[in-house]
């Protein structure tokens, strides 16, 4: 029997960027970036002072004061993610496809704004400080099975937490469910809300935070010869993948193909990247193979691209070693030097970003890249995006802990 094709039917996307798909898209077009001085908190205590916050986002206004009580910030963004994906998608739950629809959405920190909460309350009353919700709020699971229970998906359902790499492992497992038939639809993603002062404050004595904050939008430079690190930022990310027969009876729009998936470990180090790229190069060399394209079908990479001196170095000669020759002419960009680091979330909406360039045939550009480094000699799309014919993504989000991942998303057709 052949094997079932998963195909893209819906996007939800809720960042620094835009609050939708469609205005993030046009700001990362136009290389506009969504970095700012940070508003969610008071800055006086802490030495990094820019990131990359959801704007003008009415929380209370879209759940009300009472769930707003009861919910983490990184499940009211997934909430707001799911709902523009699934109306995009056109799907109506019932109780015919109820068990049909499931959800993989992850997170990388959870609902740590909960935790900090719940902490300072226990700090000042005792146990009467601590709301009676707080667990299933701190859950990291809590983000998906919001998703399930506020639309009524009773499919397969859990998360996953693979530090920076937690939503390309979404997109893959669920793509997985989809072929195995365990499901026909898959609500997948990431969601992420760590603006504040500890988490904050833990990557900047990590000195992994980018201490350039003069004018904020200049802040996240990855690739660039003076890169010193990235620009925390807050998000939720979603994409309806959906087996392609399941797709063309409903007559819904198909927006892309996840065709490949790829995914190793560097059993290296607790944060820095295998400085020689192998670990990363097999995870995209597996995602092509599954993909089944040759180094030279590939049309774009959207790079992890974090702006770390470590990261970036060693992304480059992870291409160069999974692509050989071929990665000397193939366009790349990292978004992030536009939305920030998105953390558990940043797979999924970069993936987005990949299906937005397959549709208009362009490759998005990496801002503030002025100043070479000869370490990162490849062609990352400076300053300025630019039309390019576009088939097939690569798409690679790696983590903390040795987390390697690779998507390959291709024009459906």
């Amino acid at each position: 029997m052949a094997e079932k094709r998963v195909v893209i039917t819906g996007m939800g996307l809720v960042c620094p960027c835009g609050n939708n798909v469609d205005d993030a898209w046009a700001n990362i077009r136009a290389g506009k970036s969504g970095i700012d001085w940070i508003s969610l908190f008071d800055t006086d205590l802490v030495e990094n002072r820019v990131a990359g916050e959801v704007k003008d986002l009415d929380l209370i206004a879209k759940f009300g004061k009472r769930e707003v009580r009861r919910m983490d910030r990184a499940q009211m963004l997934a909430l707001v993610a799911a709902e523009e994906a699934l109306n995009d998608a056109e799907i109506t739950i019932d109780d015919d496809n109820k068990y049909d629809v499931g959800v993989v959405v992850g997170s990388g920190i959870g609902g740590i704004v909960t935790v900090v909460q719940a902490l300072q309350g226990f700090e000042a009353k005792g146990h009467r400080g601590v709301s009676p919700v707080i667990v299933p709020a701190l859950l990291h699971d809590g983000i998906s099975s919001r998703v399930s229970m506020h639309f009524g998906l009773k499919g397969p359902n859990y998360n996953i937490t693979a530090a920076c790499a937690t939503s390309n492992n979404s997109l893959g497992d669920a793509a997985d469910l989809i072929r195995m038939g365990r499901a026909k639809m898959m609500v997948a993603g990431g969601s992420e809300a760590c603006i504040m002062p500890m988490v904050i404050s833990g990557f900047n004595n990590m000195k992994v935070l980018t201490n350039t904050e003069d004018i904020p939008d200049k802040a996240a430079r990855p690739f660039d010869a003076n890169r010193d690190g990235f620009v925390a930022a807050e998000g939720a990310a979603l994409l309806i993948l959906e087996d392609l027969e399941h797709a063309l009876a409903r007559g819904v729009q198909i927006y892309a193909e996840l065709t490949g998936y790829g995914h190793t470990s560097d059993a290296f180090h607790v944060t820095a990247p295998n400085p020689d790229g192998v670990d990363a190069a097999e995870a995209m060399r597996r995602a092509l193979r599954e993909a089944r394209l040759e180094p030279g079908g590939i049309d774009y990479i959207n790079a992890h691209g974090t702006g770390t001196q470590l990261n970036d170095k060693s992304e480059t000669l992870a291409i160069k070693l999974a692509l050989g020759e071929q990665a000397y002419h193939i366009p790349i960009s990292s978004t992030k030097s536009m939305t920030g680091h998105i953390l558990g979330a940043t797979a999924a909406t970069e993936a987005i970003f990949a299906v937005k360039s397959i549709a208009d045939n362009f490759i998005p550009p990496t801002i503030n890249l002025e100043t070479p480094d000869p370490d990162c000699d490849l062609d990352y799309t400076p300053i300025v995006g630019k039309s390019h014919p576009i088939n097939h993504v690569l798409s690679n989000s790696f983590g903390f802990g040795g987390h390697n991942t690779a998507v390959v998303i291709s024009r459906y057709g």
